[in-house]
């Protein structure tokens, strides 16, 4: 049976993908784990960055024995599954993202970091705070903040993957975005899947970017269909 490894965003963790794991068992050996600093996993020594999570992803194939493998990715998982097809593309089988921001600029990583103030996120939404708090325990949920702050920052002065870098991967991928993503435009996730050699694009219906409301089934479904 064919391994699947699960990524998951920023501020995530593992468990958020247990739902569609649970869908998956079927059809794949089902594998995920934590980004370092994520899920209660150490902070690395180092800044985040896409570089580092794709060699992270590496290191499990790595101690799993894992030759190669379907990835999916969620959110910054899909960028660091993709930057890892790039470089390493013998590791990745198929590739699947959902909800991947792929455009980067200041202006852009300007909007997303004011979106990760701690203090606002305490004082208007501190169901979201305490849940953060809870799922990256032991680790400081403000600490993993200001280091996806810094994340965020390093992609706006500079991408990870260029505009042309999407023509060398020529990993099948079926790229995916929910219709109600207000995160992730149409525009830039098409414009990554025409850039793709070997891709296919689909849209989730109802859905926002928010892996919990995405409908589980349904995507489980469109991950085991993709061929």
């Amino acid at each position: 049976m064919q391994h699947i490894i699960l990524l998951h965003g920023a501020l995530g963790s593992k468990d958020q993908l247990q739902p569609l794991a649970k869908a998956l068992t079927d059809s794949f050996q089902v594998h995920s784990f934590n980004f370092s600093g994520h899920g209660g996993r150490p902070f690395p020594d180092i800044a985040f960055s896409i570089p580092l999570f794709a060699e992270e992803i590496l290191e499990y194939m790595k101690e799993t024995n894992i030759e190669q493998a379907d990835i999916f990715g969620y959110s910054m998982g899909g960028y660091a599954a993709l930057y890892l097809a790039k470089h390493y593309p013998h590791k990745i089988n198929r590739l699947v993202t959902l909800a991947t921001k792929f455009h980067w600029d200041d202006k852009t990583a300007a909007r997303e970091v004011k979106m990760l103030d701690a203090k606002t996120i305490q004082e208007k939404v501190p169901a979201f705070a305490a849940q953060l708090q809870q799922r990256h325990a032991p680790n400081d949920w403000l600490v993993l903040l200001d280091k996806t702050r810094e994340l965020l920052t390093g992609l706006g002065q500079k991408n990870a993957l260029q505009p042309d870098d999407y023509t060398y991967i020529t990993t099948p991928s079926l790229i995916l975005l929910g219709d109600r993503d207000k995160m992730v435009t149409l525009e830039e996730t098409t414009a990554v899947y025409k850039q793709l050699p070997n891709a296919q694009f689909g849209v989730l219906p109802g859905t926002p970017h928010a892996f919990e409301q995405v409908n589980v089934s349904l995507l489980a479904e469109m991950i085991t269909r993709f061929k």
